[in-house]
């Protein structure tokens, strides 16, 4: 089992920045995948950036060069530096991992980022 916990949202105005964290814990060994989905009201839940097997990651379209994922396996965690934050950004973000072993997802608990024009 793996327990995910984001922290670092909120409120910011337009061309603000924000930095999400995500701290794992459990059985955190064979994480192959962990990265941010977010979902905006009456939207689907999209990805905004991953990292799979510590390749060089993968990012939405729409955050490309604005956001900055990282991760630190020393201390289980995942970051996500947004800057130039945009109203269309306004959505809960998730922390996310994947364990291609187990063959299993986990999600954290969803962190809101609000961003007023």
């Amino acid at each position: 089992q793996v327990q995910l916990v984001e922290s670092g949202g909120g409120l910011v105005q337009a061309g603000g920045s924000l930095r999400l964290s995500c701290a794992a814990s459990g059985s955190t060994f064979n994480i192959n995948v962990i990265g941010w989905y977010r979902q905006a009201p009456g939207k689907q839940r999209e990805l905004v950036a991953h990292i799979i097997n510590g390749a060089t990651p993968n990012y939405e379209d729409s955050v490309k060069g604005r956001f900055t994922i990282s991760r630190d396996n020393a201390k289980n965690t995942v970051s996500l530096q947004m800057n130039s934050l945009k109203p269309e950004d306004t959505a809960i973000y998730y922390c996310y991992a994947h364990r291609p072993f187990y063959e299993d997802d986990y999600w954290g608990q969803g962190t809101q980022v609000t961003v007023s024009s």
